[in-house]
């Protein structure tokens, strides 16, 4: 990870997380006509896709299963259009974009009420260490890895495998988890977003079923399913798993500087950018989650500090899903093997 500071061209940048909340209201607006291209340049192709991959299945399967991985990257843009969604970022009209989002969720395999709650705990405890285990990725301390049993050590270490975490966990989430209102379950309105969503999606597989047999679902819907699923979980993870990220307990963690100073900005090639509705620009995002997705690059060319701060390359990236245990004297993210070292 690289931290930079700069000054603005036009203004002395704000040094304090909090200040920085003033000066990213300036972009919060959406425009409504932006939102409705990007929705449109984004559900058009996948819906073409689809309908490409099913006229292929009387050419080649593999063409097929070729044009529905292709068809994976339209479906996790999907899903970043469904959290601008649900942070209120994407339409004016709170009630369009619950709409939007919740149509969308369908797709995604996704309750869209559910989803929204867990990710709004996520954004208001990220990088409190007394706060964790609702729309985060399971961390432990250093301290609280070595109380552990030896049973809990490599439950806990099988839990963060990659193999587990990239490989079985997406699958696990979006098919199995996302049925159910899992941490929500006492309330009846996000039953209702999880069975409502069910119903959707079966009553969809059940057409496709009619139409085109098992087929359809096996090399189309699943794994454009599954890689997007695995792209998004790989994203979630890389944009608050780094090395320097920022953790604190209760009564030193402040939201802001949690948001600024714990998110990364993933620096992507600019295909990778548009796919993933800019959603590299974390650190941002964070500080100010209203703001429009198409807008976060406008924030970046403006404010040089929030441009080079919080950097993450995608080789940087990779060498840090090593990384496991917070250590809570040196304030880093460990690998086990580190984590042996310090004891």
């Amino acid at each position: 990870m690289t931290q930079k500071s700069g000054v603005s061209a036009q203004t002395v940048e704000p040094k304090n997380a909090r200040d920085w909340v003033k000066v990213l209201a300036n972009y919060r607006e959406p425009s409504a006509k932006r939102s409705s291209f990007e929705l449109a340049v984004t559900l058009g192709p996948f819906i073409g896709l689809w309908a490409l991959a099913w006229w292929s299945l009387s050419i080649s399967a593999w063409l097929t299963l070729a044009i529905s991985l292709c068809n994976a990257a339209f479906l996790l843009r999907l899903f970043a259009i469904q959290h601008d969604c649900g942070h209120s970022a994407f339409f004016k009209n709170r009630a369009l974009s619950d709409w939007t989002g919740r149509a969308i969720g369908v797709l995604t395999l996704t309750p869209y009420d559910v989803w929204r709650r867990a990710h709004s705990i996520h954004h208001s405890s990220a990088g409190n260490l007394g706060r964790r285990g609702l729309g985060d990725i399971n961390t432990l301390t250093v301290a609280e890895y070595r109380a552990r049993s030896p049973m809990k050590r490599l439950m806990y270490r099988m839990y963060r495998h990659p193999i587990v975490l990239f490989g079985l966990g997406p699958g696990y989430v979006f098919f199995l988890e996302n049925r159910l209102p899992v941490g929500l379950m006492e309330k009846g309105k996000y039953w209702i977003s999880a069975m409502g969503t069910n119903a959707a999606i079966l009553v969809a597989l059940l057409v496709i079923l009619y139409f085109g047999g098992l087929t359809p679902i096996l090399l189309i819907f699943v794994p454009s399913t599954l890689l997007a699923a695995t792209a998004g979980v790989w994203l979630f993870y890389v944009q608050h798993q780094f090395e320097t990220t920022h953790w604190e307990e209760n009564d030193n963690w402040d939201v802001h500087h949690a948001a600024l100073h714990g998110s990364s900005h993933y620096v992507m090639p600019r295909v990778l950018q548009w796919l993933s509705a800019n959603i590299g620009i974390h650190h941002v995002h964070h500080l100010y989650s209203r703001i429009p997705f198409y807008r976060l690059p406008e924030v970046l060319s403006d404010h040089a500090d929030l441009a080079t701060g919080n950097q993450m390359t995608i080789r940087e990236s990779i060498a840090n899903a090593r990384l496991h245990l917070w250590d809570e004297n040196s304030k880093r993210l460990l690998s086990f093997s580190e984590a042996r070292k310090v004891a």
